[in-house]
């Protein structure tokens, strides 16, 4: 029985890895402006983050403006795309009215969904619109920046605009057999990772049941996060059929690896 719940527990952990792991990333604020930590802004003026963000991989960044605990009243930046790696990112926001107020700002980095997307830093700051005006200013590094947002804006359009006549195009005969090849191991892997949990409720006796179904509950959940998030986005998973047979090969895998566990403990017993 010990052995049977240490392998509930490793399978578990190796699906949660292997399901929700997600590339780490980080971004902290080098300057802002106005400067200081208490700030009172004119409603005609924008308040800059100059940020400094790391990513393993391609990603978004957001900074939104909160007052105690719940969203400010307050218009804040949309994001780009920035690069893997490290570098420099842009965060904006203003406030609609006088006397709107902004205690903290937080920053979310990941793809725009959901599962995809978490709450990275938080930035404190006590910041009061004013009914003031005052002359619109922005720094050289946030002009800077700005003009690469505007760059980052021309180039998504120009590949949105592209895409339809890409999509059209059909599958050449060369890369037919190939194509046709990646289709097959996606769906016959999908059919694997729920078969083989099917057998092993039938098949298997005590705990044991309770393990095989792990590799195809950890399935469903992932083609139902991808049905989830395309209903709210659709481009959120361009590249779908690539996340499913990456989970199915792990699934398949952890169910080979629990088979083989299985028949190793049992045989000891004999």
């Amino acid at each position: 029985m010990k052995h049977g719940f240490a392998a509930v527990i490793c399978t578990m952990l190796l699906l949660a890895t292997a399901v929700h792991a997600r590339a780490a990333g980080s971004v902290e604020v080098t300057e802002t402006f106005p400067a200081g930590d208490r700030v009172m802004l004119p409603s005609s003026q924008t308040y800059y983050l100059h940020l400094r963000y790391h990513s393993q991989v391609p990603t978004r960044i957001w900074a939104e403006p909160y007052f105690r605990g719940k969203p400010a009243h307050a218009g804040s930046n949309p994001s780009h795309t920035y690069p893997a790696g490290s570098g420099e990112a842009l965060g904006w926001f203003f406030l609609f009215d006088d006397g709107d107020q902004v205690d903290e700002v937080r920053f979310r980095m990941g793809d725009g969904t959901t599962r995809g997307t978490r709450e990275v830093a938080r930035y404190p700051v006590s910041i009061t619109a004013t009914a003031a005006t005052a002359k619109r200013l922005t720094p050289p590094w946030a002009e800077r920046l700005l003009a690469v947002d505007e760059q980052l804006d021309r180039e998504a359009r120009q590949a949105v605009a592209a895409e339809p006549a890409s999509a059209d195009e059909p599958v050449s005969a060369a890369d037919q057999p190939s194509f046709n090849g990646f289709m097959l191991a996606m769906y016959g892997l999908g059919l694997i990772a729920f078969l083989g949990p099917l057998w092993g409720l039938w098949r298997w006796r005590g705990l044991w049941r309770i393990v095989a179904t792990l590799p195809a509950l950890a399935m469903a959940y992932v083609v139902l996060r991808l049905n989830i998030d395309t209903a709210r986005d659709p481009t959120s998973h361009n590249l779908w059929p690539f996340e499913i047979l990456f989970t199915s090969a792990l699934c398949v895998g952890g169910f080979c690896l629990l088979s083989l566990l299985r028949f190793i403990l049992t045989a000891r017993k004999r």
